[in-house]
């Protein structure tokens, strides 16, 4: 169908009143001016194709044996091969009210024609958890996946771990899926290097994202990139939980920033910091952002962090006036009995702990007894992990004693876990 533009329309008018009287090379002069057009296609053909966005709260009509022979023949309008372990997940599954309890990818080569395939499975189904660890993704692949995720509200917790190629498209992506995805609670996206771009594009996101859990271990995220994390979680007020294990943190301008972080975030409930060098000056600075946190963390975690029996001076500043931290490990760290004689009145004066990890930390007998008096006087305590500690003549220490009415059983033997009243470990 093709369509006159209004300037021709407008000069035919002109012509007509013109008249006889009008030269021809002026008819044509105008008629060249307005000669242009515009051409549509035949109806039948404008539009190419659709997807319905369904909705998450609507139950799925659709059977895994549906949804199974549509991925196939999605797989065949993209040119692509079925993957077996797709097709083995939906064959085995079980779904409930359209949703599965996971959707595993790990390992899987998707290129961008694979990844286009799954439309279907994630327009049809929804799921607990999606695993693309390791999946190699291509870069074209892994924006047009995570837009899908994004659009059909796929899964809770996302794990893009082990991808070290993706992009910047697919960052971006990423970045978008953080901020307007309400289902999204937690996403782990570990063992890649965290810098530049990366950083920015998450942080930003996290400004006003709805994440609950986020798992950045192992991302090189010392310096400028945990400075940018910093600045945008002060202000975020969604996020409980953040890991961040075997990332160089140091004890300087890193300790530093998580130590505001602390001041100023009062919504985060656990702090995992496990595998870095935090030492004794970093304990200094988490310890002045904590005693601030009167309502706040529940658990930090610091094992292996390169902390001495002379950075238990800061923490028995802070524990007496933390109200809600149930849980902390200070395992593998060289606390020594001295480290435990420091920290006894202060762990006393808490009472909100009910977790207290102190495996590997090189104490013995004069330490145990020590504990042995923190636990007769916190009727509270739930945990102890003695893990790895051994007494007099190379033994393990035995269960140490509990209160009467609760009684704590700790199994300190090697390579074996601590007991609790609940089976829990920390």
């Amino acid at each position: 169908m093709t369509r006159c533009s209004d300037k021709e329309n407008d000069d035919d008018e002109e012509e007509n009143d013109d008249g006889p009287e009008t030269s021809g090379s002026t008819r044509e002069k105008k008629r060249s001016k307005g000669d242009k057009h515009v051409s549509f296609p035949p109806d039948e053909n404008i539009v190419s194709g659709f997807a319905e966005h369904t909705d998450g709260h609507v139950d799925s009509c659709l059977t895994l044996t549906e949804v199974s022979l549509a991925y196939c023949r999605s797989c065949d309008r993209h040119q692509v091969e079925p993957r077996v372990c797709i097709l083995e997940q939906l064959k085995m599954g079980t779904c409930v009210r359209g949703r599965m309890k996971r959707l595993d990818l790990g390992g899987e080569r998707l290129d961008l024609g694979s990844c286009e395939a799954l439309e279907v499975v994630l327009k049809s189904l929804r799921f607990d958890f999606i695993n693309l660890r390791a999946a190699r993704l291509e870069e074209n692949g892994a924006s047009s996946l995570l837009d899908m995720i994004l659009y059909y509200e796929s899964t809770a917790h996302l794990d893009l771990s082990d991808n070290a190629h993706v992009g910047t498209s697919a960052w971006r992506a990423l970045a978008h899926l953080i901020k307007q995805s309400v289902c999204l609670s937690r996403l782990d996206v570990c063992n890649v290097s965290m810098v530049d771009y990366r950083a920015r594009s998450l942080s930003k996101a996290l400004q006003t994202g709805h994440l609950a859990v986020l798992h950045l271990d192992n991302t090189q995220l010392s310096g400028t990139p945990l400075f940018s994390l910093v600045g945008a979680l002060k202000s975020n007020r969604a996020l409980l939980e953040l890991h961040l294990s075997n990332n160089m943190l140091n004890s300087y301008q890193d300790a530093m920033q998580l130590g505001d972080l602390l001041r100023y975030n009062r919504t985060l409930q656990t702090l995992e910091l496990s595998d870095n060098a935090i030492a004794d000056a970093g304990l200094e600075e988490l310890c002045e952002g904590l005693r601030l946190q009167t309502g706040g963390l529940k658990a930090l975690l610091l094992r292996n962090n390169h902390i001495t029996s002379d950075g238990m001076l800061h923490l028995a500043k802070a524990l007496p006036v933390l109200k809600a931290l149930e849980v902390l490990d200070m395992g593998d760290n060289s606390l020594g009995n001295s480290g435990l004689q420091t920290l006894k009145e202060a762990l006393m004066a808490n009472r909100s702990l009910l977790h207290f990890g102190v495996a590997c930390t090189h104490i013995t007998c004069e330490g145990a007894v020590a504990l042995a008096e923190y636990l007769a006087a916190s009727p509270q305590i739930r945990r102890l992990d003695l893990r790895g500690e051994r007494g007099e003549g190379g033994r393990p220490h035995g269960p140490l004693p509990g209160p009467e009415d609760q009684p704590l059983s700790s199994d300190t033997g090697s390579g074996q876990h601590a007991q609790t009243r609940t089976g829990e470990s920390l």
